[in-house]
């Protein structure tokens, strides 16, 4: 049984946040606001979840999932980051910005590429977010909210609980979302490498 919980987007009430994270304790999927679209989001290592989210999005095996962490710290635990990289990060975390970084041993495997073995990790910059990883205590493997056939992420949350009633536990309603991606910025390799162009702008990043 799906729910809808409409959750302040600057101030989000906490009860309803502690119900989001129990939804996502217990197993589920839940829908949630980021500083760039809607996403799907699930427990990591909930590879049951995770199924669910490649159905819904009907994604090939290799489609990558980011992981969305609280902060940079957090991020040291799941990925691995030179002196280079943490530059980087700290200069453009939180916001709307993917990161490609080498995944250490706590990403389960079947998470990371499987010839480069990296992940994608997400700060947002979003009061929701942060409160929901907090009452989580643990990053979320999440998903663009993009369905088949669609051409753009869906942004209002009625219509998304509309379409998804019943095939995920949760829908967080946060107003209106974006469409626009996050940029994707490669540092595994050592060097920045801009895979593609977002929200986010590379403030003294070239562009």
């Amino acid at each position: 049984m799906s729910q809808i919980l409409r959750i302040h987007p600057d101030n989000p009430q906490l009860r309803l946040v502690r119900n989001a994270a129990e939804a996502l304790g217990n197993g589920g999927v839940v829908v949630y606001p980021t500083d760039s679209c809607y996403a799907l989001g699930c427990q990591l290592g909930n590879k049951a979840a995770l199924e669910r989210i490649r159905r819904l999005r009907r994604s090939e095996r290799d489609h990558e999932f980011t992981l969305v962490c609280r902060d940079l710290s957090e991020i040291a635990l799941y990925a691995r980051v030179d002196n280079a990289a943490y530059r980087v990060l700290r200069s453009l975390t939180p916001g709307p910005y993917t990161f490609i970084l080498r995944a250490t041993n706590e990403v389960p495997k079947r998470l990371q590429d499987p010839k480069r073995r990296s992940i994608g990790i997400r700060v947002p910059d979003h009061a929701i977010v942060a409160a929901l990883l907090e009452a989580l205590g643990e990053p979320l493997m999440s998903s663009t909210l993009l369905l088949p056939d669609d051409d753009m992420p869906l942004t209002d949350p009625e219509d998304i609980y509309e379409r998804l009633r019943g095939q995920v536990e949760v829908v967080i309603d946060a107003g209106v979302g974006g469409i626009e991606p996050t940029t994707v910025l490669d540092l595994s390799d050592g060097a920045m490498e801009v895979i593609r162009y977002g929200k986010g702008e590379l403030r003294g990043f070239g562009r």
